[in-house]
């Protein structure tokens, strides 16, 4: 006999997308029990039925949630021997307990001890339960890895010391900092004569895997490719020439044992690795001479983001540094060939005191913008760095759901002027595009007629100045305040120098803000409007060193569209005499972040291979840096999919993001068909309470439905495609009812994985109706003559918008009617005539939808 194993996991909104196993010691695979708990998270039930370390998978939309797989030892109930169980020796959450029970009835006497080790020190308390067993508590300050040693005469009991994965608080900010580099194997083709510049190529691995290689030139005037091997054995490399196997394609080459990759054989050292000291270089040293080819990929995680630097050392090691600028504890993370080498992950506590932040303020008067008329001329200003006007498109969508292309006039310096000439009243939506993608802010609401609701949560700050910052540059930003009514503007910066704010008023309801920092460091970006935060504020900047160098690197075979889910993507960057080290990341729409791996191609000329898999639909920016300086045009936008996660066609409605009641569920529906892809879909609720999100698919999306405890005003943050707010949000919901607000504001998300959607495959779609408000009247509702026709009216006017539906039915063997006919006479009423041949007793069926209406269904006598 065994203890149950019960796990509370928060995994998502969406139950079904969970799915979990166990896998045995005995290598065998069990499915357990799992419980919605109604609040993101799920209870995972499993009855053991063997002894040993089990391993619980869980998944969520098919992917591993963050910590999986959670390891548990199972041990005999009554076995005569210490034993240990429950959730806290596997999970836990930083800030929260973690608990789990001591057996050692029938165990004899002996001397228990109980040890926590891992990032934070840890409280331990344990009560006694009287029956034999004892209750231990510990909570851990910070996430990571922890061990738990449970020890009875100095001796670990079985499975002792447990691993216990401990996870961040919902919404703690945790700053990362990656850095990749390969070595990579180099392979002769024997093949000449080719323009490397018109081949691609992909290998074909043992285990029919398709990778990515790097095609190049060898010393000897051969093709050559190079790549990173996972396994041995013969592999094909495939080589084309527009979309063709060039003569002799596909080649084999053979890998060996020593060519593939070993983590458990680099050595890794260093103070680093431990301990540091706030604002100095913190360093530690990385050996793969033993280890094989092999990508070596570096993360640092913390209170701030510490930018990391690796340098060849004459040894043939790797020296790696980096400067943490917040006090706190980090997880330095080493991967080699994808695997976690010894002792990995690391975590390290930096000391120090944070200094003094500097500050800076404008504030501007933001007057009500002139009331726009049907057939006046509407404007809206934006700048657009680094923009060519060819490039540059528009389009506005009316109230009725009516498109058309908006005017562009290059005001040059970067500037535009959008315009159009508006034909209904009402709230319409601006797209502006800059090579086929949304500028950042994109798309914009803009009122025909009077602004009825304003406030923060209408105006909207977006720009390369809040996102990718250089000292002595002014970084510019726009601020989008149509919308917002009358008010006072105020942008304030914080950080270790005090920045000079430009502010300009481009045109009512269009500003340009920058700020020049003198110092590079970690700067925080208040934007509020009458007090208040806009959306996404305070934006968090790291404000980096001059570009320098960085500016004279450039990229070659970039790939903007067509990237596909887990097929690797690669291009070359050439440093042009620059001098520095080269990192690359990409940023996924969920907000997840990727290592790219790079491999040195000729290291004499400058010549680099980056590469990255993507692991999502939509728009992905990959980051490229020269010595943690962004080269020119980085970020770069890539698309993976069929085409761009266009927010501008996501549209979302109900009653739950205008109004509400406290303690009861609020709904509304994201309609995601007009986009025609699968993407990523966030909800952000901020407000006095937390509210629980709930969500599930629709015909035409996803229907949220949200729990607020308390009354107050909450906002609905609604993004698609990555950190793109769709038209109209955030939206403003005014909360009523019974309930105690929270001191501060609280918080609560939910993140989706669309699936495809469109018109062809929704069915029909969800109309608003009531039948118990339609009235009918005729003496065909009662009675009807043979060969004559019967008539009735229905009138809907009052009931919502729906199709209507009629239908006539007789006894078994009856004939079948012979004619049904519903004329529709512009008032929302319907007349209605049916002809029935044979006398008896019939049934008229009316509904509205899905729904009888009043009486139906109505029994006829045919005479």
């Amino acid at each position: 006999m065994f203890h149950p194993v019960d796990f509370v996991i928060p995994t998502g909104p969406i139950f079904n997308y969970t799915s979990a196993k166990v896998v045995t010691p005995s290598g065998h695979t069990h499915l357990p029990e799992i419980v919605d708990n109604g609040d993101g998270s799920v209870t995972i039930k499993y009855q053991p039925i063997e002894t040993g370390l089990h391993n619980l998978h869980v998944a969520y939309n098919n992917k591993p949630i963050e910590g999986s797989p959670y390891q548990f030892y199972v041990d005999a109930v009554d076995s005569g021997i210490v034993a240990a169980y429950g959730p806290g020796l596997s999970y836990g959450v930083a800030g929260e307990p973690c608990s789990f029970t001591i057996d050692t009835k029938n165990a004899g006497a002996g001397g228990l001890s109980l040890a926590v080790e891992g990032p934070s020190k840890t409280e331990i308390s344990c009560h006694d339960n009287h029956d034999g067993t004892c209750t231990v508590t510990f909570v851990p300050r910070v996430a990571g890895e922890y061990r738990a040693s449970v020890k009875v005469n100095g001796q670990h009991i079985p499975g002792s010391p447990f691993l216990v994965k401990v996870q961040p608080r919902p919404g703690e900010i945790q700053e990362r900092s990656q850095f990749s580099m390969g070595t990579a194997s180099e392979f002769s083709l024997t093949v000449k004569e080719y323009d490397i510049n018109t081949l691609t190529a992909d290998i074909t691995t043992p285990s029919g895997k398709s990778e990515s290689c790097i095609l190049k030139k060898l010393p000897n005037g051969h093709l050559g490719i190079s790549f990173t091997p996972h396994e041995t054995g013969v592999h094909l490399v495939n080589v084309y020439k527009d979309r063709q196997h060039i003569p002799g394609s596909p080649f084999k080459i053979d890998v060996s044992r020593n060519e593939v990759g070993d983590a458990s054989k680099v050595r890794v050292y260093g103070e680093g690795l431990y301990r540091g000291y706030l604002h100095q270089i913190t360093e530690f040293v990385v050996d793969t001479r033993d280890a094989g080819y092999g990508g070596l990929s570096l993360s640092v995680e913390g209170p701030s983001k510490a930018d990391i630097t690796c340098k060849d050392k004459p040894d043939g090691t790797c020296g790696v540094t980096y400067k943490p600028t917040q006090p706190g504890t980090y997880v330095i993370a080493i991967k080699f060939a994808d695997e976690h080498v010894p002792g990995s992950p690391f975590n390290c506590k930096i000391g120090g005191v944070t200094t003094n932040k500097e500050e800076s303020i404008v504030s501007r008067t933001v007057k009500v913008v002139e009331t726009t008329h049907v057939g006046s001329v509407c404007e809206l200003v934006l700048k657009v760095p680094g923009s060519d006007p060819m490039d540059m498109v528009a389009s506005v969508t009316s109230p009725e759901g009516k498109t058309e292309l908006c005017d562009i006039v290059d005001q040059s310096d970067d500037h535009y002027t959008i315009k159009f000439s508006p034909k209904e009243m009402g709230v319409h939506i601006i797209c502006v595009k800059h090579k086929g993608l949304h500028i950042p802010g994109s798309p914009f609401q803009f009122t025909v007629g009077p602004i009825v609701e304003g406030g923060a949560h209408k105006v909207h700050a977006n720009g390369d100045g809040l996102d990718n910052a250089e000292v002595g540059h002014p970084n510019e930003f726009n601020i989008y305040t149509h919308e917002a009514g009358p008010g006072m503007l105020t942008v304030n910066v914080e950080g270790p120098s005090k920045a000079t704010i430009m502010f300009e008023d481009k045109f009512p309801g269009s500003s340009v803000a920058a700020f020049r920092a003198p110092e590079p460091g970690d700067y925080t970006v208040n934007v509020k409007f009458n007090d208040e935060h806009i959306p996404d504020s305070p934006f968090r900047v790291v404000v980096h060193p001059s570009s320098g160098g960085a500016r004279k690197v450039t990229v070659q075979s970039f790939k903007q569209k067509g990237l596909e889910i887990g097929k690797p993507n690669a291009f070359t960057c050439v440093f042009n005499g620059a001098q520095g080290a080269l990192g690359a990341r990409v940023v996924a729409p969920s907000g997840a972040e990727d290592e790219a791996l790079i491999q040195a191609l000729d290291d004499t000329n400058g010549h680099y291979a980056v590469r990255f898999i993507p692991r999502e639909n939509g728009v992905h920016y990959c980051h490229v840096t020269l010595d943690n300086r962004h080269i020119r045009g980085s970020p770069f936008r890539v698309i993976v999919g069929e085409a761009d996660p266009d927010p501008g066609l996501v549209c979302a409605s109900g009653q739950g993001l205008v109004t509400g009641k406290s303690g009861e569920g609020n709904c509304f529906t994201v309609n995601t068909i007009g986009t025609g892809i699968a993407s990523t879909l966030s909800v952000n609720i901020d407000g006095p309470s937390k509210a629980e999100i709930k969500a599930h698919e629709v015909n035409e999306g996803y229907e949220f439905m949200y729990t607020p405890s308390a009354p107050g005003d909450y906002f609905v943050a609604i993004k698609y495609g990555g950190n793109y707010h769709i038209a109209g949000s955030p939206f403003k919901a005014k909360i009523t009812g019974p309930g105690k607000p929270s001191a501060k504001k609280e918080h609560a998300h939910c993140v989706i994985e669309t699936v495809k959607k469109s018109e062809d495959s929704q069915g029909l779609p969800k109309f608003s109706s009531d039948a118990s408000k339609i009235t009918s009247k005729g003496l065909g509702l009662n009675k009807a003559f043979t060969g004559r026709a019967a008539q009735f009216s229905v009138d809907t006017t009052h009931a919502g918008h729906n199709m209507l539906f009629c239908s006539v039915i007789g006894q078994p063997g009856s004939q079948p009617v012979d004619e049904i006919t519903m004329k529709h006479n512009n008032r929302n009423v319907y007349n209605c005539h049916y002809t029935v041949k044979q006398k008896g007793k019939y049934h008229l069926v009316v509904k509205y939808g899905d729904q009888n209406i009043p009486g139906s269904p109505f029994n006829i006598n045919v005479i």
